[in-house]
């Protein structure tokens, strides 16, 4: 009983850990998403480009249900 009670403790800080990483992603795609939205890629120096192609690469790529809990998530942040 007690071995359980432990695990179960350990189990429920992990997943309190595994939240506030999610919720600092969130926040970062979201700002990532925001820069990508407002960028203007043209004006960007060419030594940033491929950079800034991945990053928005990156950003398409998530689900629309990610992207909307990270817009969210910068959203609330303000």
């Amino acid at each position: 009983m007690v071995g359980e009670s432990t695990g179960t403790f350990m189990l429920g800080k992990e997943i309190d850990l595994l939240m506030r990483e999610r919720s600092h992603l969130l926040k970062v795609a979201g700002a990532a998403a925001q820069f990508v939205a407002l960028m203007e890629s043209r004006a960007l120096p060419e030594s940033v480009a491929t950079e800034a192609e991945l990053l928005a690469e990156s950003v398409n790529d998530l689900p629309e249900d990610t992207l909307r809990d990270a817009l969210a998530a910068i959203t609330r942040a303000r």
